[in-house]
Parts: structure tokens; sequence; C-alpha cells
């Protein structure tokens, strides 16, 4: 892209968060990014973003955002929350005149899947303390995401990742991976972010499928894992008692466990649910 900024041509980013008294806040779950070698690996994890419309939550003091538009990024749309950041971001629009647009407001709020032209895909170092709804919401809207290049803390990721028989294999598991694969990409150490967090971060990507694993309603089968993993260690006859499901007409065992149902089992078990309700 001829003409572009390079980094060298950008302030240092300990200076624009001096400049504009940026601190992280506990409140937000924030924890600044801001090695610029890392952020370079997220964006470049994200694949080819030159015809792609890049979104990103909580973008902060804008390390990651840098990375983003520096990697080729034909648009990149930052959600931040957080009214104090907004005029170290806004310093962007200069340099990136046309290929950056800056939302002020709650991600929890916006219909992401509306913003930009397609190919979308949206690469984020999550907050912590609504990492999980925001996914969840994400999902629901699978189809309109190219990937999903997310961090977490890793043992949020961890559960994205996990296979049956497995502590950490629960409700998130099986809704994730129906409707995506997913690959973990590289864990992140602590000390990488100002301040650092308490735990390890990992990078992850979600690829959505072009038809979910097998059919069910989110709503059904968001129902089935709530009920089997919300008493994880009682025997499906009596975690889905209430349901009221024929489990052994599904070719379930009653006395299994939730955690040692594959996905296709729990969308069974969904459309049992949805059958049965009308």
């Amino acid at each position: 892209m001829t003409g572009a900024p390079t980094a060298a041509a950008l302030p240092p980013l300990r200076e624009v968060i001096a400049r504009h008294d940026l601190i992280a806040r506990h409140s937000l779950g924030q924890h600044f990014l801001l090695d610029a070698n890392l952020c370079r690996r997220i964006a470049l994890t994200a694949g080819d973003l030159g015809e792609s419309t890049v979104i990103e939550i909580g973008p902060g003091p804008g390390g990651l955002t840098r990375a983003l538009l520096l990697a080729g990024a034909r648009r990149v749309v930052a959600i931040e929350k957080d009214a104090r950041c907004i005029a170290a971001l806004q310093e962007l629009a200069g340099p990136f005149a046309g290929r950056f647009e800056l939302i002020e407001g709650d991600a929890l709020e916006v219909d992401v899947a509306g913003l930009g032209p397609p190919p979308r895909r949206i690469v984020a170092n999550l907050p912590y303390n609504v990492a999980t709804p925001l996914l969840l919401q994400w999902l629901r809207q699978a189809q309109a995401f190219e990937s999903l290049t997310l961090m977490f803390q890793k043992e949020v990721a961890d559960r994205l990742l996990a296979t049956p028989r497995t502590k950490a294999y629960g409700r998130l598991s099986v809704i994730t991976q129906w409707l995506c694969e997913v690959r973990p990409a590289f864990t992140v150490d602590r000390r990488a972010f100002t301040p650092p967090p308490k735990v390890t971060s990992s990078v992850v990507v979600l690829t959505p499928r072009p038809q979910p694993l097998a059919p069910a309603s989110f709503k059904a089968l968001e129902a089935v894992t709530a009920a089997a993993f919300g008493q994880r260690r009682k025997m499906l006859r009596a975690s889905l008692r209430r349901l009221d499901l024929d489990l052994a007409g599904l070719g379930i065992d009653p006395s299994a466990r939730a955690e040692e149902l594959e996905v296709p089992a729990f969308c069974a078990l969904a459309r049992a649910l949805e059958e049965k309700s009308g």
C-alpha cells in the first residue's frame, strides 16, 4: 500500500497513554497490551485482512488497532466503551484516513454483524468481564463473520477447545464447537499486559462452519446444555429430569453424565426439546 503509514511514523504508544492520562481500569476488565510485536502477531494470526472489515472490541489506547491497520486491513471498526480512550484512538483517523472508524459505546449493545461490508473478521483482546457474553452474542450470528481471532483468559480458551470427558468441557464448548471450528493459536504471558492480570491469556481462532455440526436451534441447545452442565456431577436422568425427554429413545444412556456426550448428542436432545415444546 503505497504511502501507507509505518509504525515508525506513529507516536510511541506509551507517549499517547501518558499524554491522555490513560490508566487501565479493573472495573472495565482492562489490561492494556502495549507490546507491538505481540500485537503484530495477533494481527497476522487473523489472516489476510486486505479485503476485510475488521471489528475490534475494547481497543483501549490502540496497540492492537495500530497493528491491524499496519497489517493492511481494508477497514478497522473499533468499539470502545471507555470515554477516556476516545481522544487517543481518534488520533489514528488522520494517518489512516478512510480506513478507521471509531464507535463509542458498549459492544454488548452493538450489532457487530452489520458493521461494514463483508467479509467481516473480529479481532480483539477481549475485556475479561464480558468476554463470554460477547462470544455467545456473536455466535448467534456466526455466519456474518469470516473468522473471530480472540484473546481470552486461558481458562475460557481451554473451555472453547475442550473435548468430551475432560474437566473443561461444558456448555461453552458445545455451543462454540457446534457452530465453529476452534483452533488454538498461542498463549500470552500475563507480564505482557499493563497492568498484568493474575492469569495467563490465550489467543484462539474461531472459523464459522458452513453449516452447524448438527441441526438444532440455538435457544433449545442453550436450554439443554444449561440443564445438563448445571448439575454436571449428576447422571443425565437427574440433571435433565425437568425437561422430560426420552433419553433412551434418543440413543442416549440415561446414566451418562453431561461431559460424556458429544456435540451431536446434545443437538439431538435440543431437537427433542423443541419438538416437545411445539
